[in-house]
């Protein structure tokens, strides 16, 4: 099953990494200290629990960053919604907001989207952008990109961060 990707343009290209440009995204978002209820709010939304009654496709990435002490779990919304048109939440507990346009540097591996095999990733990530005196802003944000039943040596997951480039 294909669904619906965030968009982007490679700028830049590296041994490991390459840097992408992201237009302006439309995400639905869940805040909690440990992110383990997140998913099912996220899904329940774009299942028809919103204020429309809408079902939304399921699109790619589902990113997970870290704000402060709380982890915030992103669904982007497909690319016919903007921040007016998007469905409102029923549930409180979730936001609509909008991910600025932006320079992410990315690393793409397979396996699991285990917090050990992000965390070593976006090391190696970190490690290479400051060899190449690329300016990191903020926290690294994980992404994936297959549901649970995908063999873990096909999955794709990736470990970005908000870049200064240009």
């Amino acid at each position: 099953m294909s669904y619906e990707e965030a968009g982007y343009k490679v700028v830049h290209e590296s041994d490991n990494f390459e840097i992408r440009y992201y237009e302006e995204r439309i995400v639905i978002q869940a805040r909690s200290k440990s992110g383990n209820s997140s998913f099912r709010k996220l899904f329940n939304y774009i299942s028809g629990q919103n204020k429309d009654e809408k079902k939304i496709e399921m699109t790619t990435p589902v990113t997970v960053l870290q704000d402060n002490d709380q982890m915030v779990m992103q669904f982007y919304l497909p690319s016919r919604f903007n921040i007016n048109s998007a469905p409102l939440p029923a549930d409180n507990s979730l936001e609509i907001a909008t991910i600025n346009a932006g320079y992410f540097a990315v690393i793409r591996y397979s396996g699991f989207a285990s917090d050990k095999n992000f965390y070593k990733h976006s090391q190696i990530l970190k490690k290479s952008l400051d060899n190449e005196k690329i300016l990191t802003l903020g926290q690294p944000i994980k992404a994936t990109y297959n549901g649970p039943f995908t063999l873990p040596q096909l999955r794709r997951n990736e470990a970005m961060y908000l870049v200064q480039f240009e």
